[in-house]
Parts: structure tokens; sequence; C-alpha cells
């Protein structure tokens, strides 16, 4: 398995070329960039430069833009495997409102767009939230819909769609998780599955099991159960995630693929997580 470095993870001053930087210096074999939306002052997108730089990959990125980021990644030996976003917070494949479900698939398709042309195989989406307005059983529905419309975009541009287990209050069970993608049965819809996420409810080591082969790609944290709340989430080997029996799992399932840090950047001597990340992920590939 490689290492993998979400740049969720690094400084947010750092720009895109010194987090490629950080991270290929720290022993990383793949880098996850993260879609966004320009910021918007005013009803006003900024195309101020200087502030460019420290953006990450926004939905109006041009073939400019993908190409310099195809530059670094060469410059640097450094593959994008995978994308990410936090967008379907703002706009879930399960809202009420029919408007804010499209953007959330055109979100899906732009990443899709992105991948392809980064040479990456994975995007990550978060399928759905329950809430007191969208109940569970109805972002069930929306959410398999959504799904199974935007199967065949992704089997067209050959990019997995890998939605990914978040505290949504939504697919709490592994049985169900997978009983959802048997639904949409697609074999570019899977599991983008985070290991630290599910320590709350679940044992990540079984999950991996029943899961298996709908398994795209893994995120890692580790997660404090004395705490038992979002303040549990630790960096790795600091927290209860039975690293040994989940690596044991990712090999009998046959994942060779990356282990995704997404941590939460250190207040001091930001870059120095790349380094300690890099050596905890070096002891659990091997274990």
């Amino acid at each position: 398995m490689k290492k993998g470095m979400n740049v969720w993870s690094l400084p947010s001053d750092l720009s895109l070329e010194e987090q490629f930087k950080v991270t290929k210096e720290a022993g990383f074999d793949t880098i996850e960039l993260n879609v966004t939306e320009n910021i918007v002052n005013d009803s006003i997108v900024t195309n101020d430069l200087a502030l460019a730089e420290k953006l990450d990959l926004t939905l109006e990125a041009d073939e400019e833009v993908l190409n310099q980021i195809l530059h670094l990644m060469e410059k640097y030996q450094l593959p994008i495997s995978s994308l990410s976003t936090a967008l379907h917070w703002t706009y879930p494949l399960n809202s009420n409102d029919e408007k804010i479900r499209e953007k959330g698939k055109a979100i899906v398709c732009k990443m899709i767009d992105f991948c392809q042309v980064l040479g990456g195989d994975t995007v990550l989406v978060v399928p759905a939230l329950v809430t007191t307005e969208q109940p569970y059983d109805q972002a069930y529905e929306l959410a398999k819909a959504a799904l199974s419309e935007l199967a065949p975009y992704a089997q067209d541009k050959k990019i997995v769609i890998g939605i990914e287990n978040v505290w949504n209050k939504f697919l709490l069970s592994p049985l169900e998780f997978r009983q959802l993608l048997d639904q949409v049965n697609s074999d570019y819809v899977g599991a983008y599955f985070d290991i630290g996420n599910i320590l709350q409810y679940g044992f990540p080591e079984q999950w991996i099991r029943i899961l298996g082969n709908k398994i795209a790609k893994i995120h890692v944290k580790d997660f404090k159960q004395s705490i038992g709340s979002i303040q549990g989430f630790t960096n790795l080997l600091q927290g209860d995630v039975n690293w040994q029996s989940c690596v044991k799992e990712l090999n009998r399932i046959g994942y060779d693929g990356p282990l995704t840090c997404e941590l939460s950047p250190y207040k001091v001597n930001g870059q120095q997580l790349a380094l300690d990340t890099a050596g905890a992920l070096s002891y659990i590939t091997k274990l």
C-alpha cells in the first residue's frame, strides 16, 4: 500500500507548489487535492493572483490551471490518484431543493472531468445528509437515484465515484453501505472508506471485510473513543484504531492503493505533520 496526503492536512497558507513540495519531501507516494468554489465577496469572484495561489482546485479551473497541476505532478513525481471535496455538505445529492441536487450532481461531473485530466481514478463524494427536514429513508432513495444517474458518466470517463462514510447520520452499518452499492450496481460507484470515521460506532476492520472489493480508496485518521466527539479525532497511532487488524483485512481483500491521511493541521510548525504522518504510515503499511 502507498502513502497518500490530502492537502487539507497541511497549513492553509501554503501555495499549491508548496503543498506538492512538502508532501514529496516527507516521503508520500500520492497527493489528493480538494475541489472548492471560488471565494465570493459581495457576489464578485476574486481574481487576485496572490490569493489564488493559496486556493485549492476550484470548480472554475480551466485548462491552464489543470496544466499547471500536471506540471507540478511531473516536477515532483507525485501523482494524483483521487480528488476530494467538501461541497456536498453545501449541495447534498439528497436535498429537497431540486436545484441544489442538480448542483451537487454537476459538481460530481466536474470532479470526474478534472480527475480524468489529472490521471486519477477516483473522486470522493458525500452521498447524503440526514436531517430533520430530510428523513433517512428519503435521503437513501434520493442518494441512490443520484448515484445511479451519475454512474454512466463515471463509467464513460473511467473514474470511480467513491462515496465516503462521514458523520452525516447515514449508512450507519456496513451491510447497508454494501446494499446501497449493490443496488446502484456499477463498477464505477464504490466506497471511499474512512477508517477513523467509523470507530465511534463500529469496528473498521469489520467494515473493510464486509465492503470487500467495493472499496475504491481509503482515508486514514485516528480516533480517541474516550472523548467520543469530533474532538476525539487525532493523528495516526494516537487513538484507538486497531491498525494491525485493519491492514490484515486490507491485505486480505487485495487493496494496494494509497492510505490517504485526512488530518487537522498542526497549529505550530504545520509542515511537521507531513513528516510525522509519513513515519506513522511507514509503520502501519508494514504491519
